[in-house]
């Protein structure tokens, strides 16, 4: 490959990289909408979590592009290609769920955190998850005045978009990774023309 191919896969990978870093700070900006309603420590350290690993591996690769340094190029190749297997299957899922599974999600979801009932009932004015137990105790501004919902019905009214908007980003997201990948093995083979002509880096 000439000059011309060596800076096209070299911009192309920066770019893409880039497109990376950018995605992430923005979508768990948005993330950061809903810890008002979800204020579960381990849902926004889970959060939190996966966006800095995702941060770091753009910025790996944004370095490996620049610098064109083969151990760094090889990790990020790796580790960009367990993502998409992991994005790509999570999307999937995502866009494949039925509503009857999805109720059963949302309901075992509900169930494994008291924390969580209690930032759902208070942001969205609703008690108990398909009936109201009068006896019960909940934060919901109805719930004095006897006149609260359910609220599966007001999650239920959200969630199947979330679901699609979620497995549709995904998906778009896992497609770029793989081309990534191909990016990244087809730059590392490639000769520096800058670089010692007889060096194969």
């Amino acid at each position: 490959m000439g000059c011309a191919g060596f800076t096209c896969s070299k911009h192309a990978l920066c770019a893409l990289n880039i497109l990376y870093v950018v995605s992430v700070i923005f979508l768990h900006m948005d993330h950061c909408a809903w810890f008002g309603l979800v204020s579960s420590f381990q849902v926004v350290g889970g959060v939190i979590g996966v966006g800095v690993f995702l941060f770091f591996v753009a910025l790996a690769g944004l370095i490996g592009a620049m610098k064109h340094h083969q151990v760094l190029l090889f990790f990020y190749m790796i580790v960009l290609f367990m993502v998409f297997i992991v994005q790509f299957s999570v999307s999937s899922a995502c866009l494949a769920i039925n509503r009857e599974q999805q109720d059963h999600l949302l309901e075992v979801g509900w169930n494994n955190s008291r924390s969580t009932q209690r930032d759902v009932e208070k942001s969205i004015n609703c008690c108990g998850f398909r009936q109201v137990d009068p006896n019960g105790t909940c934060d919901a501004a109805c719930f004095p005045n006897h006149s609260c919902l359910p609220c599966a019905d007001k999650i239920q009214e959200h969630a199947g978009k979330v679901l699609r908007f979620v497995g549709g980003i995904g998906l778009f997201f896992s497609f770029t990774e793989i081309l990534g990948v191909w990016l990244t093995y087809r730059y590392r083979n490639q000769k520096d023309p800058r670089a010692n002509p007889s060096a194969f880096l």
